[in-house]
């Protein structure tokens, strides 16, 4: 029994697309219920190999086949069924007078009919070659259409690429000024572009074929350029030959004329295309350049023997010597400089010659050649016959495997220099001594009256207690220690000038320090001069130590209340500035961010030439006794040791301004607790022990004392090496007091270090003049870190000593 719908069978998926379509309200109804010519036609379609459409009944119901499916690209999923003017809704207006065409019974065939269509590629331009044919039912009335598609896309793109690509060619051959041509795989010219052909004077027809176009060949040059062209069509290689070709007015140019094969892609030569050349301008050169080159030749022999001749008379050393410096070649003012002819020099090694301090240097100079690289200037000192040494100055340059050399003797010159230089060092040598008297002289003068202070009174305590009258002794110990007290201020001020001062920088407010400070200031300054404090917003904090700012700030402020005797107006003002290279290269500072403190008065000012020296230790235009000369020496050491810069700007009548340049630190702001002069000392308790390490035995004996007064246990060393033999030790030790400069090898700071790797949780203080060549910072302080500055006062000693053993 045959099945309902076998009429399905062989279409694959666009059968099963039929299958599982409901067909419940379609106009056809059920696959079942369909008359046999739709039956028959729509198996015809299933089953063809070829791309075809079916469009049954007057609704145009659509049907295709599997091979039709790339076409319908986004309308696969729901076209099989469904009206043919719903599934190309996009291309009906082109479609609808074809069908209504083919259903008046005209059969219609398209070739490469392009169609813009949604294809499974996307939207795009298309090409299709297809036919329509009505489909008659039974009664005879018009059924439906069969429509057989092929699309042509590829093939209507590969004509119309050949052709651009054809006529490309053509334009970019008629655009060259060369002449170009093309042949037959036989070698049968059947091109020549417009600019061979007007060469020629000659119409193509003319031309065609190799034996044609040998005509505007030049007799002597066709049989050999015909040999090679036979040669090129048995080998397939590349056709090249140079030759000469007659223009159109008689004449003959050469040209080089080559030809390439353009293969198919398996292998087969299609074509060839060739070009010609105008080499006569080459040619003409090369002919002119042989006859230059002859006549080189002869200016060469002539000019040699005008070489041979200087080599002969010159003054100047000549030399060649291989590599190794082995002499091949001397002229004979090697004689008359160092006293050598060349039958003593040849094969002599050059070094042999050469000052024994110069020889490792030449040494060098040698494999620098050996390596290509000449020298300009390459001086050394050579041998003289008579013994003595003369100083000369090559200029080398390799060449031919060996070194070629010409030297000059400038003995004379060198020692005009080394003259020179003898009396330039005894000019620095006498402006430095003028600097040091000038640096010593102002500080024995201060040094000199605080001694004599210092020294005064000792001998008179001394006087009055072997007379017994022990009541003026307290008054001359307080005029020595005032004396004491400005001599470390000075020494201190010293330290400043040279960035030798310890420092103990914290990131510190610059704006929290002005306004601490304003009280002070004007009390300093008086009431017939106006403070004007004028502070940036936000204020950035600075690594330095506060202390030495504040006494830097203190000084500038005296110095403009100094400047401004009947009154004025004094400025403190804080700004934010950030520096490029070239604005940090102006102040002589590392680019970055920097807060400025600024301090301006109206006062007098200064001239240029003193502007000039303010910053020199011991100047100053104030009165002998008033003033050491040492503050803005000492500012300006301090901020430079502190990281930044120091600008001041005066003139006279004009005020002056003094701006600080501080590096931002971009930590937070830490202080560290410090103990207050009136503190209770805590007294040592049972067992405590301390290690005092210092190379001045006075200054340990203080120290010793001072422990021994407090109730502690004291252990001495003289040096870095000693103390740590009692830190290895199984001692009790709570606090090393060490000073930062020690004899032997070994500073304080290095000896702490080595202290904390065997003691980790050591104390420590640091007793210092300065700081030697390891400046104490924020890394080498903190909590179980203090640091006491020579001369020292004894209760300062006392409570930091205190205050580190109890942890208070």
């Amino acid at each position: 029994m045959t099945h309902p719908l076998g009429f399905l069978d062989g279409g694959g998926e666009a059968s099963r697309m039929i299958r599982e379509r409901d067909w419940t309200n379609h106009v056809l109804g059920p696959p079942e219920t369909w008359p046999g010519e739709l039956r028959s036609a729509l198996s015809l379609v299933l089953n063809s190999p070829e791309s075809m459409i079916l469009c049954w009944g007057p609704e145009l119901t659509f049907f295709f086949n599997e091979t039709y499916f790339p076409l319908l690209g986004p309308r696969l999923s729901w076209a099989m069924g469904e009206r043919l003017d719903v599934v190309w809704a996009d291309a009906w207006a082109q479609a609808k007078p074809i069908v209504e065409a083919a259903f008046e019974g005209k059969r219609q065939r398209f070739v490469d009919l392009p169609w813009t269509l949604d294809t499974d590629r996307g939207a795009r331009d298309t090409w299709w070659t297809f036919s329509y044919s009505r489909i008659l039912g039974a009664e005879g009335g018009i059924a439906g259409l069969f429509i057989f598609t092929n699309e042509t896309t590829d093939r209507v793109l590969s004509d119309a690429a050949l052709r651009e690509s054809e006529a490309q060619f053509r334009a970019f051959s008629e655009a060259t000024p060369n002449h170009v041509w093309a042949a037959r795989p036989n070698g049968h010219l059947d091109w020549f572009n417009r600019q061979l052909l007007t060469y020629a004077g000659l119409p193509a027809e003319r031309l065609t074929g190799f034996m044609q176009w040998g005509r505007i060949v030049h007799p002597d040059d066709f049989a050999p350029a015909s040999e090679r062209w036979a040669e090129a069509l048995r080998s397939g290689g590349t056709y090249d030959a140079e030759f000469r070709i007659r223009r159109f007015d008689g004449s003959f140019r050469w040209f080089l004329v080559r030809a390439e094969p353009v293969r198919a892609e398996d292998g087969t030569i299609l074509r060839w295309v060739g070009t010609s050349t105008d080499i006569d301008e080459r040619r003409r050169h090369a002919a002119a350049l042989e006859q230059f080159t002859v006549r080189l030749e002869e200016q060469v022999r002539e000019r040699t023997a005008d070489r041979n001749a200087l080599w002969q008379l010159t003054p100047d050393l000549m030399l060649r010597c291989s590599f190794e410096g082995v002499v091949t070649a001397t002229n004979p003012a090697w004689l008359a400089v160092l006293g050598w002819d060349e039958a003593e020099l040849l094969g002599a090694s050059l070094l042999d010659l050469v000052h024994p301090d110069d020889h490792e240097r030449t040494l060098e100079g040698m494999g620098e050649l050996a390596d290509g690289r000449g020298h300009p200037r390459f001086d050394n000192r050579y041998l003289c016959k008579s013994g003595a040494y003369r100083w000369i100055s090559w200029s080398t340059r390799p060449g031919h495997g060996a070194i070629n050399a010409i030297g000059r003797d400038i003995t004379l010159e060198k020692e005009r220099a080394e003259a020179l230089a003898k009396a330039e060092e005894a000019l620095h040598q006498s402006q430095k001594m003028e600097a040091v008297g000038q640096l010593t002289g102002g500080l024995a003068h201060d040094f000199n009256n605080l001694l004599a202070g210092i020294s005064g009174s000792l001998e008179l305590i001394q006087t009055r207690i072997h007379q017994g009258r022990t009541g003026e002794v307290d008054r001359y110990l307080s005029t020595a220690q005032a004396a004491t007290k400005r001599a470390s201020a000075l020494t201190h001020r010293l330290l400043a000038f040279s960035r030798r001062q310890t420092l103990d920088p914290k990131a510190t407010n610059v704006n929290a320090l002005v306004l601490g400070m304003e009280d002070l200031v004007r009390r300093t300054i008086g009431p017939e001069i106006t403070l004007r404090i004028q502070l940036a917003d936000g204020g950035w904090l600075v690594r330095v130590d506060p202390n030495q700012l504040e006494n830097a700030l203190l000084n500038l402020c005296i110095n403009a209340r100094d400047a401004m005797p009947d009154g004025g107006c004094l400025t403190i003002a804080t700004a934010h500035e950030s520096f490029d290279e070239a604005m940090a290269r102006e102040r002589d500072l590392p680019a970055g961010d920097y807060l400025s403190l600024i301090v301006s008065d109206t006062g007098t000012g200064m001239a240029p030439d003193v502007l000039a020296r303010a910053m020199e230790p011991f100047f100053t235009t104030k009165p002998i006794g008033v003033g050491t000369g040492l503050g803005l020496s000492m500012i300006y050491g301090f901020v430079r040791q502190s990281g930044g810069q120091v600008q001041m700007r005066s003139g006279p009548g004009a005020g002056t301004c003094a701006t600080l340049y501080l590096p931002r630190d971009e930590g937070e702001e830490v202080q560290l607790a410090e103990p207050r002069a009136d503190e209770p000392v805590t007294p040592a308790q049972e067992g405590q022990c301390v290690l005092v390490v210092d190379d001045e035995a006075f200054v340990r004996m203080l120290i010793v004392d001072v422990l021994e007064d407090l109730g502690y246990r004291a252990l001495e060393a003289e040096d870095g090496p000693s103390a740590l033999a009692i830190l290895a030790t199984d001692a009790r030790i709570d606090l090393l007091v060490t000073d930062v400069g020690l004899p032997n090898g070994m500073n304080g700071r290095q000896l702490a270090e080595a202290a904390r790797e065997l003691r980790k949780a050591l104390k420590v203080l640091f007793v210092t003049g300065y700081a030697e060549t390891a400046v104490l910072n924020a890394d080498h302080l903190g909590d179980d870190t203090r640091v006491v500055t020579k001369p020292f006062a004894l209760a300062d000693l006392t409570r930091k000593i205190s205050m580190l053993v109890s942890g208070a």
